[in-house]
């Protein structure tokens, strides 16, 4: 936003008042056990044979004319000819095999809102999310996630980070779950406070505490964790800061059940600071990811350093809004560790992590005039194990290894963009799109195989999201 409009990403406009969000603390409204997922594809035992395999695991790296070898949702065994006894053959040849993307950071519930980030003040994106999401009903959160979903599984994306900051009762955050559950993703859920909530009021810690008493009926028999999306000391409304009692009371409940903690903070120039804030009241810590960060001072990347919080980075929404360039070159430097963002695609359109992964890299390049500064391996491992790490899950995913969970894509050499074999990293980095992913793999799951996605009907997926679109402009007049 320009001028007098723009704010912090992390504050919503004067006008977003709270409203009687479901009825606050003490008025909990009761919700069944979750519904049982539709029956994903069943885990098999699968080799994938002749690809160029790029494991991003150290000690392996690439291997040309490699065999991957999946059994029960494990990466069984990675090299050359594997003996397989009764696994079902994928031909690689003319594919990149590679771990699948590890996104940290999305508000998936406003894919129901693609686009709609206008060109003026009054159509913003705070404005829009602040206006339409108090007019979500339960519905529409599962409409936006189960988009979403859809398109992270077509872009190759097989982690998402559910940045869920629309809860407006426990039926809201459980169909958004419905949603994660439905399409296979492996997924950490961040519960955070809805749309319009006042900075004097709390989120319902009643409920996340619910959540996470029944999380084994959500996780999809472990495939989706449990989190807490953290409003920090500031909050979304600038008019108040979050008092001290509320702040501290959200925190200290998400590190009692041993959640993971996720804020935005210094991540637009009237935000600058926020780190430090929470630095000296002794809130940082290594279980916190810092989203943005991209107005962080030297003293507030040695606090992160100290204490080892990660950072996700979203240069597309940075730009998009004004809020400036990602410094992606400082946290590596300090030995951060750093993820990738899709953020909101209402703001960006769409959730491409190729070309999430192409800008980090051509930013860093651009603001060092060095064309070797970032170079495009790294930015790979950013994607996959680097981002597996900053999420705290660089034991189960982020690469190609015996023992971790089979969670991988295959990207056509064949497409007319990528037939011309180069080095495997510029070309995924650099050419690469989503229409060149021809298979993802969850969990030992086919999701997408030939183009098509396997577990999800995509034309029904985009009909019922685009009547719940209109149905929402039509209850909140929004033309």
């Amino acid at each position: 936003m320009a001028g007098a409009s723009r704010v912090s990403r992390r504050r919503v406009l004067h006008g977003g008042a709270a409203l009687g969000l479901y009825g606050m603390a003490g008025r909990m409204t009761a919700i069944a056990a979750p519904a049982p997922a539709p029956r994903l594809p069943a885990r098999g035992n699968i080799v994938i044979r002749n690809a160029y395999v790029m494991t991003m695991e150290p000690g392996i790296g690439d291997i040309r004319d490699g065999d991957v070898h999946v059994k029960d949702g494990v990466i069984a065994a990675v090299g050359q000819k594997l003996n397989a006894p009764g696994a079902t053959a994928i031909n690689g040849a003319g594919t990149i095999v590679l771990p699948g993307l590890v996104e940290t950071h999305w508000h998936m519930w406003n894919t129901l809102l693609r686009s709609m980030s206008g060109e003026k003040p009054e159509f913003g994106y705070f404005r829009t999310t602040a206006a339409l999401g108090q007019k979500f009903e339960p519905g529409d959160m599962y409409q936006g996630t189960r988009l979403a979903a859809a398109e992270a599984i077509n872009s190759g994306i097989t982690f998402v980070h559910d940045w869920c900051h629309n809860i407006r009762s426990p039926e809201y955050a459980d169909q958004d779950l419905r949603a994660l559950r439905e399409s296979g993703l492996r997924a950490r859920f961040s519960y955070g406070p809805p749309q319009g909530m006042s900075n004097t009021q709390g989120i319902p810690l009643a409920d996340l505490e619910r959540l996470a008493r029944e999380w084994p009926g959500y996780s999809n028999d472990g495939l989706i964790t449990l989190g807490l999306a953290w409003r920090g000391l500031g909050g979304n409304n600038p008019a108040t800061a979050i008092p001290p009692e509320i702040y501290q009371a959200e925190i200290e409940a998400g590190r009692k059940l041993g959640l993971p903690i996720s804020v935005h903070a210094s991540g637009s120039r009237p935000a600058a600071g926020q780190v430090a804030t929470i630095d000296k009241a002794g809130l940082l810590g290594k279980d916190m990811q810092v989203i943005h960060a991209n107005f962080a001072s030297p003293e507030e990347i040695e606090a992160m350093v100290k204490v080892g919080t990660s950072v996700s980075l979203s240069p597309f929404s940075e730009l998009r809004i004004g809020f400036g360039m990602q410094h992606t070159g400082k946290f590596l430097a300090a030995g951060i560790p750093v993820g990738l963002s899709v953020d909101t695609v209402e703001l960006t359109g769409n959730a491409d992590m190729f070309g999430i992964m192409k800008l980090i890299q051509n930013l860093e390049n651009g603001e060092a005039e060095n064309e070797f500064k970032l170079p495009a391996r790294r930015v790979l491992e950013l994607g996959t194990i680097e981002g597996a790490r900053s999420m705290g899950m660089a034991d189960k995913i982020g690469s190609l290894a015996p023992g971790k969970r089979a969670d991988l894509i295959m990207v056509s050499t064949r497409d007319v963009n990528l037939a011309v074999f180069g080095d495997p990293a510029h070309m995924v980095v650099t050419a690469a799109q989503p229409a060149n992913v021809d298979t993802v793999m969850v969990d030992g799951r086919i999701l997408k195989r030939g183009g098509k996605l396997t577990a999800m009907n995509a034309a029904q997926i985009a009909s019922e999201a685009a009547a719940a679109n209109a149905a929402l402009r039509k209850r909140a007049n929004w033309s």
